[in-house]
């Protein structure tokens, strides 16, 4: 299937790599099928693009790049969702934030990852604790090294 987008023009997708979310990505409650394909080779972050949407595109990123202890609990609910049998079958991602003009500001939001069951390409957001995952996590941190420029 082609796909129009804004930022790459037209596509080619394989109809087995459409990813169905069961819920919305939170405030595009129409955008339910997308595709995931890397920024460029080798890079970490990946774009997750709305087959349906043209101009709905998000940087995505694996947290464990940048946050190796980044662990939460999933329900059993979005287990059964998401048609996970194992831990393995998860596939977490982040949505990632680089301000305009800014890179080194750029931030991760952890406190709605994204999950994904590759196998089955069905995937939901999950919304954890507030008060313990931060919405705009910095990736690259001065004093502390987590990701390096």
């Amino acid at each position: 299937m082609e796909i129009e987008t804004t930022r790459f023009g037209r596509i080619e997708i394989d109809n087995e790599k459409v990813i169905t979310f069961t819920r919305e990505i939170l405030g595009f409650p129409s955008d339910k099928r997308y595709v995931l394909f890397p920024h460029r080779s080798g890079s970490a972050f990946y774009w997750l693009q709305s087959v349906d949407t043209p101009w709905l595109a998000f940087v995505v990123m694996s947290p464990q790049v940048f946050c190796s202890d980044y662990v939460f609990e999933l329900p059993d609910s979005v287990q059964k969702e998401l048609r996970l049998e194992r831990a393995e079958q998860a596939f977490v991602m982040v949505i990632v934030t680089i301000p305009k003009g800014n890179p080194d500001e750029i931030t991760a939001n952890l406190l709605a990852p994204l999950v994904i069951n590759m196998d089955e390409r069905l995937a939901c957001q999950v919304v954890l604790d507030p008060s313990m995952y931060p919405v705009r996590f910095p990736i690259v941190k001065k004093d502390a090294c987590v990701m390096s420029k």
